[in-house]
Formats: structure tokens, sequence, C-alpha cells
């Protein structure tokens, strides 16, 4: 479904221009004011999961970035609100994070609840496809990491098979995340928490660069 646009958007995005990452930034310190890791969500939806991540996580730097400008406003007014000093939005389209970013600096990416795009003919649209992977991997550290999470069970074991042949290597894995060792401290996003209400079970991993360099 089409999001409505919202009334006011761009007054509201003027006003929140204090957390959005300049174009094609090149120096990352430069923006935080710190050496501190730079992680990523992609499709950060209205900003709870990066805002509760950032607000435990002090001492890392966070860049969330959304295709859609009223809903990136929607998390950019929550960082607002909750005083984030650690939290930059950006409207950005994913197949192009590699020219919007440094070079390896980026320490980990999130991909939370992403588009499935289960017809095969669409699997290139698919964040976890190869042709995305290996961007990411131009703008992450070498001990780089990917963390996931989805509903959809196809979506995620095409992710396991493209991040093991792009050189990635599954450390932690669930299917079933809020039954798990590793609920404790999870984060939850919009659509987690309806799944969650509805008895979805959810998939989760972390996948790290095989001490490659990542060009």
């Amino acid at each position: 479904m089409r999001m409505r646009r919202k009334k006011h958007g761009a007054e509201r995005l003027a006003a929140c221009a204090d957390v959005i990452l300049p174009e094609n930034t090149a120096n990352l310190r430069g923006v935080f004011g710190s050496d501190a890791p730079v992680h990523v969500e992609i499709g950060c939806g209205k900003g709870d999961f990066i805002c509760g991540t950032a607000e435990k996580n002090p001492d890392i730097n966070f860049i969330a970035i959304e295709r859609i400008s009223d809903v990136l406003m929607l998390a950019a007014e929550k960082i607002r609100e909750r005083g984030l000093k650690n939290v930059r939005v950006a409207v950005m389209n994913a197949a192009f994070i590699a020219e919007k970013l440094p070079e390896h600096s980026v320490s980990r990416i999130y991909l939370n609840f992403s588009d499935p795009w289960p017809k095969k003919g669409y699997a290139k649209r698919r964040l976890t496809h190869r042709g995305f992977l290996q961007n990411y991997k131009k703008i992450l550290t070498e001990d780089g990491s990917i963390f996931m999470k989805t509903d959809d069970t196809q979506l995620f074991d095409f992710s396991l098979s493209e991040l093991s042949e792009c050189g990635f290597t599954i450390t932690e894995m669930t299917r079933d995340l809020h039954d798990s060792v590793y609920a404790d401290g999870n984060v939850m996003t919009e659509y987690e928490r309806n799944f969650a209400a509805e008895g979805k079970k959810i998939n989760m991993l972390r996948a790290y660069l095989k001490g490659e360099n990542n060009g």
C-alpha cells in the first residue's frame, strides 16, 4: 500500500536538518565528531529500531537510510525528540550506497524485515542479493558484519546462500529469535512487534567478512 504524503513534509524535514546526513559525505568523523564505529540500517522505517539501538549503544554512531522521504521524516523526528546525538538519517537507495558512503567506513549493516521480493524474477531486488552484497563489501571495514532479521523463510534461505557465496561467514543464526539465546537485548522494529503479536517466528543471522580485502 502506498503511504499517503504527510502534511507539511518539506517543512518537517527542514526542521530535522541537524540529523540529516549531508549528500555524499566523505568524512563521517566530521559529521559525528568522533572516531566511534559506524553502523548503518538499510530501510529504517519509522525509526524504532535505530532509536532503541542507539540509546543502548551511545559509543557507536548510527546512520539510518530509507528511500521514502515521508517515512524517513518520521524517524528523524523521533531521533530529535529523544535527543540522540549519535544518529543521522539519509534519503538513499541502497543500490547506490557504495557511491554515497566512504569506503571501509561501516562496521555493521542492519537489514531488518526487508522486502522479500518473492517472485523469482525479482531476486536481484532483494537486499541480500550478491549485487547488493558486493556494494556492502566496499563500505564495510575488514571485520565488518551484516545483521539480518526477517519473518520470510524463503528470503532467509536465499540470504544464507548468497552471503556464503560472497565471502561472508555466518557466525550466529536462529529461526526463532524470540525463543533463542539471542532474544536478550533484542530491539524490535515496528513490523517485528506486529509479527510477534501474531505468533510468527523471526529468523535472525549475523555474518562477518572472512578477513579478505573488501574491494
